[in-house]
């Protein structure tokens, strides 16, 4: 029976581990001996916390003759400045660097909300309102679900995404209605007649784009929200649509009395939210995602009954606060696979990473000499992020960072029943299999050769950042990197396949231990380089390093 009881025991490294790679984009060998003394409870105390940004705004290093600096911040019109596709990778770019030194739950959850009120960003106004959208999922990662559905409505980019702009009473535009109840809420349930999704219909929608007609982009981004301090659009009265609105039977036939002034605008978006939210299915759908995303893809009939339900009934009950279902859900034996004995159904390594994962975790752990976007914007924003990670890596392995191919976003979330598993194809192994190498190597392996700025100097993080415990023993230095970067601790002929092949290539564990021991006498790094980028790099593309 799958349990959502608590788990009060100690994490250890195994749980550790998973539980850090779940939820965070922060993933080291101090953070792990941190929390393998914790029990889940005291590691979600910490996780639930907020760090200060370590980059404040995004910044534009380009042109380089004068660059446009920190453009979101200009009082002039978004679409006054150049490099408009530039600057969207660089929002991202800004989102990643702070995530990477953010240690906890903040940004995993920005990420999960980015799959449930998905924009693409090419498609979504200026990169400056998309900053905003990315801001405005930051500001509720915490905090409530239901309040910022509300928010999102009137939210710039969202607006001009799904056209929900131009949705007025005489020529309504029903995009927005309909995202908002399929994807964004709701969700379908199994369709019983035409045009009738078990839990909102044809009809509905109708309804629901009249509720929303008169709200508008302001491309200004001066009018503010007082709750959020984050622009926002504005409540265009006269292309309201101004009769009630009747809904079906699924929503028990309310009926939404009309506005009649800008403000009435705003109690009527309230009153078409609380109605949506009112429906125990609209917890429940919104639970599915989280489980897809935070503990696999596979919801199995106990899953839907033990797990789902009662969770959603939780989050029904507090309101749709985030925090406490995300807490609930992390601390469960379920998430850490103790409430059955079933070892070939696992939610430890039960994930293929997404690329951003991938990224994120092999940058921390073997510690990148990333550059600094304070001190050197043009080394990060342009040379690493936009040419290497997000054009290149990213672009390569099908994940453009906040730009999915449509509305319902990444198929990996949502598409049944592949979900994780659409992360590897044959288009997408060269830039997963080579990420590693050009990390390794400081230059891009997956296209070009150029450099990239961003290195791990591999023999100096195994001599200096005590990831390993004894470097000069070829199988513990072997055992130990596999541990920490697969899911599952390997068996013994596993951890012997990666030393002989790639470590000693055929020679005797000894001949490792003087070659360690010569480059700590002389700082001559030229041998234990090749042979530890040779191993990391085939421990990086092995199977088990796909799956967290």
């Amino acid at each position: 029976m799958a349990s959502l009881n608590q788990n009060i025991n100690i994490l250890g490294v195994k749980n550790a581990k998973h539980l850090l790679r779940r939820a965070s984009f922060v993933y080291t060998k101090s953070l792990v001996d941190q929390y393998s003394v914790l029990t889940p409870n005291q590691a979600l105390n910490l996780l639930l916390t907020t760090s200060p940004l370590s980059v404040q705004f995004p910044y534009d290093p380009l042109p380089t003759t004068a660059p446009d600096g920190f453009w979101t911040e200009s009082t002039a019109l978004a679409t006054s400045f150049t490099g408009q596709a530039r600057k969207g990778a660089i929002v991202s770019g800004w989102w990643w660097y702070n995530a990477i030194n953010s240690p906890n739950l903040k940004y995993k959850m920005s990420h999960f909300l980015s799959t449930c009120f998905t924009v693409e960003m090419s498609g979504s106004g200026t990169p400056t309102e998309f900053y905003d959208y990315i801001r405005l999922l930051l500001f509720y990662s915490y905090g409530n679900y239901k309040t910022l559905a509300k928010k999102m409505t009137l939210n710039n980019s969202m607006l001009t995404y799904l056209n929900n702009t131009t949705n007025s009473k005489t020529a309504p535009n029903e995009n927005y209605a309909r995202e908002f109840l399929e994807l964004f809420t709701i969700g379908k349930g199994p369709q019983i007649g035409t045009g009738n999704y078990t839990n909102y219909t044809e009809a509905d929608i109708v309804q629901a784009a009249r509720v929303l007609t008169g709200f508008r982009r302001v491309a200004a981004r001066n009018v503010i929200d007082s709750d959020t301090l984050l622009p926002k659009g504005y409540n265009l009265f006269s292309q309201h649509h101004t009769s009630p609105k009747t809904f079906s039977s699924a929503f028990n036939n309310t009926v939404i009395a009309a506005a009649t002034t800008d403000v009435g605008m705003d109690t009527e978006l309230n009153d078409f939210v609380n109605m949506v939210f009112n429906q125990q299915a609209t917890a429940k759908n919104i639970c599915r995602k989280l489980y897809i995303y935070f503990v696999k893809g596979t919801i199995s009939t106990e899953v839907e009954t033990d797990i789902i339900t009662p969770l959603a009934q939780d989050f029904y009950n507090n309101g749709y606060e985030i925090a406490p279902i995300i807490r609930k859900l992390l601390e469960s034996q379920h998430f850490y696979d103790l409430d059955d004995s079933d070892a070939t159904n696992e939610t430890i390594g039960g994930i293929i990473k997404s690329p951003l994962q991938q990224i994120s975790e092999v940058c921390t752990y073997l510690q990148a000499t990333i550059s600094n976007p304070n001190t050197s914007p043009y080394d990060f924003y342009y040379k690493f992020w936009s040419l290497f990670a997000y054009n290149s890596f990213l672009t390569g392995a099908n994940m453009i960072l906040f730009d999915p191919e449509n509305v319902a976003g990444h198929p990996a979330y949502y598409q049944a029943p592949v979900f994780d598993k659409s992360w590897i194809s044959a288009s997408t192994l060269i830039a997963r299999y080579r990420l590693g190498e050009s990390l390794l190597d400081g230059y891009n392996r997956i296209s070009g050769n150029a450099t990239i700025i961003t290195k791990i100097n591999i023999s100096d993080v195994i001599r200096n950042s005590n990831i390993i415990s004894v470097s000069s023993d070829p199988y513990i230095l072997t055992s130990e990197l596999c541990n920490a970067l697969f899911a599952q601790n390997p068996d013994a002929d596993r951890v012997n396949y990666f030393m002989n092949s790639f470590l000693l290539q055929g020679l005797a564990n000894f001949y490792w231990t003087n070659a360690w021991d010569s480059y700590i006498a002389t700082n001559n790094n030229s041998v234990v380089e090749s042979r530890l980028k040779l191993l990391v790099t085939n421990i990086l593309r092995a199977p088990e390093s796909q799956i967290f």
